[in-house]
Order: C-alpha cells, then structure tokens, then sequence
C-alpha cells in the first residue's frame, strides 16, 4: 500500500478510536501483548504504558496517579515473574549490534537511551567486546559500507580516504581504529 493511500485513510484526530478506559486488567493485557511482540527494557514497557494511560485519561477522565501505580505495581510483577530482565535485554542487543559492526560507543549510546543502567551497559559492552574486537567490528561496518579496501572501484579509494576515515568515525569508531582499517590492504 502506497504512502499516500495510508495518509488518505487515516482518520483526523476528532473521529480515531478512542482508547479503552484504563484498568490495572487492562494494563497487564496490553503489557503481556506488548512483550509478546517486542524484546524492552523496564523504561521502554513503563513509556509505553504511560502513554495508554495518559491517552485514556484525557478521554474519559479519572485518576492518572491511581493509574501510574497500577503500572508500577505491574512491572514489578513482570520483573519479579523473569518476563522483563534489563540485563539480558542489553546483552541480546550489545552482541546483535556488535555483530553487525557497530562500535563499542554506539552500543553503548543505543542502550543508555533505552533505559538500561550505566553498569549493565559497560559489563554488557565489556562482553559483547570480548567476543568481538573494535577492529573486527570496524572491518564489518567497512565492508558493509564499502568503505577503504571494500571500495567498489579501488581506484578511488585513495581520492575518498578522508570521506572514509570520516564514515567510520560517525560510526563511532576512534581515528586510531578507522586508520588502521582504511589503509589496510583488501583481503
């Protein structure tokens, strides 16, 4: 379906469907729902929740601070019951990104901003590092993006040395690192 056909059956704001009333029944169900589509973090199920909550109270009223408790209360529940766990969260994701070439610092960027404290994300990190080196991880994203000795035409490859090196450093990758890969000779 093409963008424009989205955009044309999308309602204005006035005639959406207006969201349920909030329960602490309700919660639990579009938490469980939630879950059972997406791997989150405690901060990402509690933003979510938050936003049904503040959704439904500006429709039919009620007590927003009643609400927030049930939403406490809940998350309490699916971290106690092992259904929420920050720590494998971070190191399911710290090892999927790593493997896919990201550096150490947008590992850790990405994770912070997802709601996972500073301490598991360096043990995390430290982790998904000792399985896969910055260099290795580097020469991923490099040869993913064609960069250096990945160049489609080697010919150009010193012509574009600079616009490479500066790839890999929004990459997040140190110059050292970008250096050592961009001039390194094509396997």
């Amino acid at each position: 379906m093409e963008q424009a056909d989205r955009d044309q059956e999308r309602k204005p704001r006035g005639e959406r469907k207006k969201p349920r009333k909030v329960s602490a029944r309700y919660l639990e169900n579009a938490a469980l729902h939630y879950l059972k589509r997406y791997a989150a973090t405690v901060t990402q199920l509690k933003r979510v929740l938050v936003r049904r909550v503040d959704r439904s109270v500006r429709v039919h009223g009620g007590e927003r601070t009643e609400a927030l408790k049930w939403v406490d209360e809940l998350v309490e529940k699916l971290v106690r019951n092992g259904l929420i766990n920050d720590s494998t969260y971070a190191g399911m994701k710290a090892h999927s990104l790593r493997a896919s070439g990201r550096s150490s610092r947008v590992i850790a960027q990405k994770l912070k901003l997802k709601g996972v404290s500073a301490e598991v994300v360096q043990q995390k990190v430290a982790e998904a590092t000792a399985e896969v080196s910055e260099d290795a991880a580097a020469l991923i994203w490099a040869r993913k993006k064609h960069l250096g000795p990945y160049r489609k035409d080697l010919s150009t490859r010193k012509d574009n040395r600079q616009r490479d090196l500066a790839a890999l450093a929004r990459a997040g990758f140190s110059f050292g690192v970008a250096k050592k890969i961009i001039d390194s000779e094509p396997e």
